[in-house]
């Protein structure tokens, strides 16, 4: 059964923080600092906290997922790399783990590769990508590697605490304009732009993961500030992911990067 999640908007910027369960509690506590029968918190309000794991390799966005998380959901664990995020899966079997589609290390398969060497180790464990990629590509690896949903860092906060809710209860969670990629992947169909089948692009794959996020954003318009901010990286390091990509696919400028991006219909 797939259930969409309700229209998602750009998600305000939040505070960077750990609060711990019992600093939680207090919050919701009468002045007197003792909570009573009837004060309770989103956490206290479940008999059972969803436990959930964050894996982002961009620290300043995973701590502002876990912050905006924490009041609702019991963090169990946090991993910035794919072998560091399979060794937390296997120890800890997070209800939910929370997965970027863009991870380094093992073999460079990014969230596909966790999902992959992860299930074995924790069945039960149920697998939402949060992505700034909307590529039918990513879309796709990471459906058909065992993803519950895929759902895009424009997202607000509110929408992601329920979306992790609908995938630990067992429903498919995805962004409403991912809904033909999802379909796709689901039937076991390769993907395009528009959803159609097409063959593997050996100019893509010449590019990492970070290098396609950077192409695609600039691509679609992004100057090289809002790539940044988009990525939490700097924009020094923006321009040297963009001289990779057009040194590697033999293109002189950002028009012709356009171009080349259109006409495989990927942005």
């Amino acid at each position: 059964m797939i259930r969409q999640v309700k229209h998602m908007g750009q998600a305000d910027s939040t505070s960077i923080g750990s609060t711990s369960g019992a600093d939680v509690r207090q919050g919701a506590a009468g002045e007197s600092g003792r909570a009573t029968d009837t004060d309770t918190t989103p956490r206290e309000a479940a008999a059972t906290p969803i436990r959930v794991a964050v894996v982002d390799d961009h620290e300043m966005f995973r701590a502002g997922v876990i912050a905006t998380l924490q009041p609702y959901f019991h963090i169990v664990g946090q991993a910035a790399d794919v072998e560091g995020s399979i060794a937390m899966i296997a120890d800890i079997r997070p209800d939910v783990v929370l997965l970027d589609v863009h991870v380094p290390g093992g073999e460079g398969g990014g969230g596909a590769e966790i999902l992959a060497k992860s299930q074995p180790l924790s069945p039960a464990s149920a697998f939402l990508a949060l992505s700034v990629s909307d590529s039918p590509q990513d879309v796709g690896s990471v459906i058909r590697a065992g993803a519950r949903g895929y759902v895009t860092k424009t997202i607000t906060g509110d929408d992601l605490i329920s979306s992790i809710k609908q995938v630990h209860e067992g429903y498919a969670v995805f962004s409403p304009k991912l809904a033909g990629f999802v379909l796709s992947a689901f039937q076991g169909a390769p993907m395009d732009g528009a959803g159609g089948a097409r063959g593997r692009d050996e100019e893509l794959d010449l590019l990492s993961g970070r290098e396609q996020e950077v192409m695609r954003l600039i691509a679609r318009g992004y100057t090289y500030k809002e790539v940044a901010a988009e990525l939490f990286i700097s924009i020094k390091t923006v321009e040297t992911h963009m001289s990779n990509v057009l040194r590697k696919l033999q293109l002189s400028n950002r028009t012709e990067l356009t171009r080349w991006a259109a006409d495989r219909r990927i942005v």
